[in-house]
Order: C-alpha cells, then sequence, then structure tokens
C-alpha cells in the first residue's frame, strides 16, 4: 500500500470483500430495506435472556453466516477485528467467544464497521493476513439502558434523537473476490462543543465533512465520480449539516449523498425521529443493501464513511462535549469504472 496526500492510503493489490451477511431485528425487517437482509427476527431477545446477550447473539449469527458465504471455516480466518457500542464491548468478546479466532477489539461508537473493514484490508494488503473478519452490532434495549434510561422509564424522545438499530453487519476480507477496497481514511476526531446526546448528528458531521473533505482532496476525486457516497447514521440533522459544511468548501454532495441512518427507517411511518443509529445501523445496510446492489453492479463505485459519537455514560453525565470521528473506505466493482 502507499499513502495519497496527507491522510488516505492506497492498497495497491486492493483486499476483497469475499463474503458478507447482515442480521436485523423486527423493526428493521419492517423498514424500506428489509428485503436485503439475510435474517431478521421477530423477537428482539433472540430467545436470550437478557438485552446484551440478545446483542452478542447477533454478532455470531452475522459472523457464521458470513464465514459460511465464503465457502471456508472459521480456522481459516487469521483476524477477527469486532466492536459494538457497550462497555468493554460485550457484545463482540462475549459473541465470538466460540470461534476460537486470534480477536482485536475495537470502539468506533457507530464508525465501528468502517474502522474494523479498514484495518481489515491493512492485514490482507500487507500479507499479516490471508482473511479477516470485520464485524459491529448495536441493539435498541442494550443502547438506552447504556446510555440513556432503561424502556421502563418511558422517557419522552426529543425530534433531533435517533434510534438505535438492533441490527449486525459482517465482512470476510481476503485476495478474491468481485467487491475491492481501494482506499481507505482513519479520520481525525473533531470536537465542535455539542453537549447534547440526544442530537449526535449535529455531533458528527463535523467529523464527517472533515474526513470526506480530506479523502477528496488527497486523491483528487469528485463526488460526480461515485455512485454513492454512504454515510453512517448522521440522520436527519446531520445529514443537513454535513452538506452545508461541505457546500462552504465547495463540494456538492446532494446528487450522490445517502445515509444510512435515513434508508434503513421509513421516518414517516416508523417513529424513529430523525432516523436511524448505532453501530448496526451503517454495518447492516452496508453488508445487506449496498454489498448486495455492488454484486449485481447495480453500483460499482462506492465511499462508506461511517461516523461515531465517541461519547460514554460518563463523559454525558460530566457534562462534557460530544466528539466525532468519520473514516472513509473507497469501494469498487472489479472491472467497474475508475
Amino acid at each position: 500500500m502507499k499513502r495519497i496526500g496527507k491522510s488516505t492510503l492506497e492498497f495497491e493489490t486492493p483486499p476483497c470483500v469475499l463474503s458478507s451477511a447482515a442480521v436485523v431485528g423486527k423493526k428493521e425487517a419492517e423498514g424500506p430495506l428489509g428485503a436485503d437482509f439475510d435474517q431478521t427476527f421477530e423477537d428482539t431477545t433472540l430467545q436470550q435472556d437478557s438485552w446484551e446477550k440478545a446483542e452478542a447473539q447477533l454478532q455470531k449469527e452475522a459472523v457464521s453466516l458470513a464465514i459460511d458465504r465464503s465457502g471456508l471455516g472459521k480456522q481459516d480466518m487469521d483476524f477477527i477485528f469486532a466492536g459494538d457500542l457497550l462497555n468493554q464491548c460485550i457484545s463482540s468478546t462475549f459473541g465470538l467467544l466460540e470461534f476460537g479466532i486470534p480477536f482485536l477489539g475495537q470502539y468506533g461508537a457507530c464508525s465501528t464497521m468502517a474502522q474494523t473493514l479498514f484495518l481489515s484490508a491493512v492485514m490482507v494488503e500487507s500479507g499479516a493476513a490471508r482473511r479477516a473478519v470485520a464485524v459491529t452490532s448495536s441493539h435498541f434495549c442494550s443502547a438506552e439502558r447504556q446510555f440513556r434510561t432503561p424502556l421502563e422509564y418511558g422517557a419522552q424522545r426529543t425530534p433531533t434523537a435517533q434510534w438505535t438499530a438492533t441490527a449486525s453487519g459482517c465482512a470476510v476480507l481476503a485476495r478474491e473476490g468481485e467487491i475491492q477496497v481501494t482506499r481507505g481514511l482513519a479520520g481525525k476526531v473533531v470536537d465542535l462543543g455539542v453537549k447534547d446526546p440526544a442530537n449526535m448528528g449535529a455531533a458528527m458531521a463535523p467529523a464527517a465533512a472533515q474526513s470526506i473533505y480530506e479523502f477528496l482532496e488527497d486523491t483528487g476525486a469528485s463526488p460526480e465520480e461515485y455512485d454513492g457516497i454512504f454515510t453512517g447514521d448522521l440522520g436527519l440533522v446531520g445529514s443537513r449539516l454535513l452538506c452545508e459544511l461541505l457546500e462552504g468548501n465547495g463540494i456538492n454532495l446532494s446528487k450522490v449523498h445517502r445515509d444510512c441512518g435515513l434508508m434503513i427507517y421509513d421516518l414517516e411511518k416508523q417513529d424513529v425521529h430523525a432516523g436511524g443509529s448505532g453501530c448496526g445501523c451503517s454495518a447492516s445496510v452496508l453488508c445487506g443493501h449496498i454489498l448486495k446492489r455492488m454484486r449485481k453492479k447495480e453500483l460499482q463505485k462506492i465511499l462508506f464513511c461511517a461516523t461515531g459519537a465517541l461519547m460514554s455514560p460518563t463523559s454525558s453525565q460530566q457534562g462534557e462535549n460530544i466528539p466525532g470521528v468519520c473514516h472513509v473506505l473507497e469501494l469498487r466493482t472489479r472491472g467497474g469504472h475508475s
């Protein structure tokens, strides 16, 4: 690999998405992308005795499906990069325990799918891994209990609030495959003073704007070169802010930008306020909807720009700001347009 410009890596022998899988809960299955998900659950407990165990099961199911589709076994995987929203990433550690794959835990909040995919790509490109697994998850009920209030409390949600998706997405990266990871940028932590944990879109939009701007500057690319620039969970408020911020730098995303948090739910019918969020939101949209469209050649070149609000229950309770981060990955179909 080589560095382009200040912050972007270009993979000279691009790692490929060998297989992928997306599993979701009932609400996500009822949304506009329901048919694209590989497995859905009517019972959000997944027959477990806690929300946290249910989320761990989501990751287990997604990884099992993705590895099965690769035509290989868990013994053929050299690393697994995994993370989630819960303290100490317990959904990942408990959910993936039985696979016995060398484990590197990650925390990037809602940017975790891009983070795990980026690191998996680096491992495969460098030769440190033949195959690497990238996975993340979130669960509405476990996230509410940790970051806000338990469901039993019945707290009202503000119009800027987003709905944490009950979902998991997983991708297996290898040397072979039809979808290549060609470039990647690891974002910087950005803090513009947003404090409201019910307005994460506003907290993350500045990081998304900075990372997308830096990627386009480094590569000399323009938004029009892409069939889609997909952000991860900015929602209604953050998406508008992103476009406004980039317009100030002469970049117009209006024709190609879509946000996973606005794609996964029907905002008018499903009462999710400003849209979806959570690690599993962009992960399931990528590993379900986007990659399936790429395999059909309906999309040939995209940017996946997952964003994360880097807060914790402790920092929020102490009145701290909510920093954001955004990682950018360029994916192309093999033989597609450059």
